[in-house]
């Protein structure tokens, strides 16, 4: 049995592995005002398409609107059609600044005023 594909069939199919991957998937990197998806998100990086321009430095990463990292990435290798990046330093997003005091879990929400 041959395992020889003419290169029409090969590039058809890898180009359908990618549409899949991409469908699939609701992750983006934001660099630069661009979005691009990506392929395969793991704890110490993630992969995008090499046919993307390359990404260096700060990126923002979004699981569809919602903000998940701020990272620091290096472009760590290729390897059949994906770009692998991994972080230098992923901080979790959040939206609101960080408490510079401790908060009682106990405390009240809000306190009412007598009425005037």
């Amino acid at each position: 049995m041959t395992d020889f594909l003419p290169e029409e069939v090969r590039a058809g199919l890898e180009a359908a592995r990618k549409a899949d991957l991409e469908r699939k998937s609701t992750l983006r990197v934001r660099a630069g005002g661009v979005a691009h998806p990506i392929l395969r998100f793991r704890d110490n990086g993630f992969t995008v398409d090499s046919d993307l321009p390359k990404l260096r430095g700060l990126v923002d990463v979004y699981d569809g609107s919602r903000h998940l990292y701020r990272c620091l990435i290096i472009a760590s290798e290729e390897e059949g059609g994906e770009t692998r990046y991994e972080f230098k330093r992923a901080t979790t997003a959040s939206d609101r600044a960080p408490l510079d005091f401790h908060r009682d879990p106990r405390a009240p929400a809000a306190l009412i005023g007598a009425p005037e």
